[in-house]
């Protein structure tokens, strides 16, 4: 089959790897290249490092739509730069386009311009976690179970039926970037599976049920605040899910402090009139433990601005905190300065 690929970051590539191995590519469409890191340089999307190794062109447009009404002279030359990729895709005449996590909306001129459709590899039970931030939220909201759901595409944000799911489990443990990896390798394979059925016709159109729909949206900075009056497992859930992007923080001292890891307190000592975020009791052996809204929690790993991520019992080896003192849960919503 003749295909377009269209993704961005890594989450994609193993879903391009399988395809490249299994079908004709004949273009791969992703952002343009964006400044990252310390260094604030360029740095080129991972699916497009891959498209070049294989020798398949690369379209890097900022945008597909075609703005109705230009009020300047960017939005006439982004609706030139569009219409160009719009006619140079439509020229291709792919039998379909693949998605991935492509980061930029496909309006229904491009939907439409494949024989079979528009597809697109989604790291979520659907109805489930429509949006962005799927991998994240079911961390976060403390969920057993996730999966990736291959689905037709509309003009809505993943509203599309559906041609496959496969379940996968979430370790009790686990955190954001290793589940990620094993869902980009379950949507590899999950991709060719679908394409395989498309090709035969055979594949099925399973509407989505809108009423038990939940959304996923685009995670802010302000998303890693902890709020020590939470219970500890959802406590847990969020340093689990915001590791390593945006990084749970909390407040102390008037400074942004990144808490990574913690721990229920099966059997804490707890002082139950102290407030929550109060430091309870230290162990240098351990690290020190924080009231929360049902118990206690031991910080076991943590980052003070401009440092390193380390654990919480070295840190308090340089570091004085002492019983008593206050970890302050909303001061600012937002980290006085990013750190990694």
């Amino acid at each position: 089959m003749k295909i377009v690929f269209m993704g961005t970051p890594e989450f994609a590539v193993p879903s391009l790897k399988q395809l490249l191995t299994h079908h004709q590519v004949v273009a791969v469409c992703t952002q343009p290249d964006r400044r990252a890191g310390r260094g604030n340089k360029m740095q080129m999307p991972p699916v497009k490092a891959l498209a070049q190794t294989a020798g398949v062109e690369v379209l890097q447009p900022e945008t597909l739509t075609i703005k109705k009404a230009p009020q300047g002279e960017a939005d006439i030359q982004s609706n030139k730069t569009a219409k160009q990729i719009r006619d140079y895709l439509k020229k291709l005449a792919a039998d379909i386009f693949v998605v991935a996590a492509y980061g930029l909306k496909l309006p229904k001129a491009v939907l439409d311009m494949p024989r079979l459709g528009c597809i697109n590899v989604h790291a979520s039970l659907l109805p489930k976690y429509r949006g962005a931030s799927p991998i994240h939220m079911a961390i976060k909201n403390g969920e057993t179970t996730t999966g990736i759901t291959i689905m037709h595409m509309d003009i809505g944000i993943d509203t599309g039926d559906i041609i496959l799911q496969r379940e996968l489990v979430i370790d009790p443990q686990e955190r954001t970037p290793s589940l990620h990896d094993r869902m980009a390798k379950l949507g590899g394979e999950c991709i060719i599976e679908a394409v395989a059925l498309l090709e035969k016709g055979i594949a099925t159109r399973t509407p989505q049920e809108s009423a038990a729909a939940s959304y996923a949206p685009m995670i802010q900075k302000s998303d890693g605040l902890i709020h020590w009056d939470w219970p500890t497992a959802q406590i847990i859930n969020l340093t689990r899910a915001f590791d390593p992007w945006p990084g749970p923080y909390t407040l102390y001292k008037g400074e942004t402090i990144k808490i990574w890891r913690v721990e229920n307190a099966e059997e804490a000592n707890t002082d139950k009139a102290a407030s929550p975020g109060t430091v309870i009791a230290l162990d240098p052996s351990k690290g020190f433990l924080v009231r929360t809204g049902d118990g206690a929690a031991w910080v076991l790993e943590i980052q003070a601005p401009n440092g390193k991520r380390m654990a919480a019992k070295d840190y308090l080896r340089g570091h004085e905190i002492r019983v008593g003192e206050k970890l302050d849960i909303r001061q600012n919503n937002q980290p006085k300065e990013e750190h990694k």
